[in-house]
């Protein structure tokens, strides 16, 4: 009799906690805003001009390499460095992009590094051409 009272609240149990579970399953429609949305703010981040310098892959398998020349709402400009055309590129189609600016941290450390390359020679050559300097 323990058993069946047993397996009835399991039973119970297991039905109301797959109930309480909401779908956190998401349509294509949904995704592909979410990604839209995401490289819309990557695009705006890096910003227009020469420097904001990018190679894209597009959903057609097409690659795209230059400077974002200008920003829309709905799309982008890519400009080519060499040629100087333009291609407008929607962002529900950029399956990858790919920046190839240095963020603020990289430039700092590496004018650290010339600082600190720059000390450490100086004071291997002042204990080079100076023998009882102290």
């Amino acid at each position: 009799m323990l058993k069946r009272y047993l397996s009835f609240f399991l039973i119970v149990v297991l039905l109301q906690a797959s109930s309480a579970i909401p779908a956190f399953a998401k349509s294509k429609a949904e995704k592909d805003a979410a990604h839209a949305a995401k490289v819309k703010a990557g695009i705006v981040k890096l910003g227009v001009g020469k420097q904001a310098r990018v190679s894209l892959k597009l959903r057609d398998k097409t690659k795209l390499s230059g400077y974002i020349s200008e920003v829309r709402d709905d799309a982008f400009v890519v400009a080519d460095l060499n040629t100087g055309n333009t291609t407008t590129v929607a962002y529900p189609n950029v399956t990858q992009v790919r920046g190839n600016n240095l963020s603020t941290g990289v430039k700092i450390a590496i004018w650290a590094g010339v600082a600190v390359a720059i000390i450490v020679t100086l004071y291997l050559v002042r204990g080079a051409f100076c023998d009882g300097c102290d």
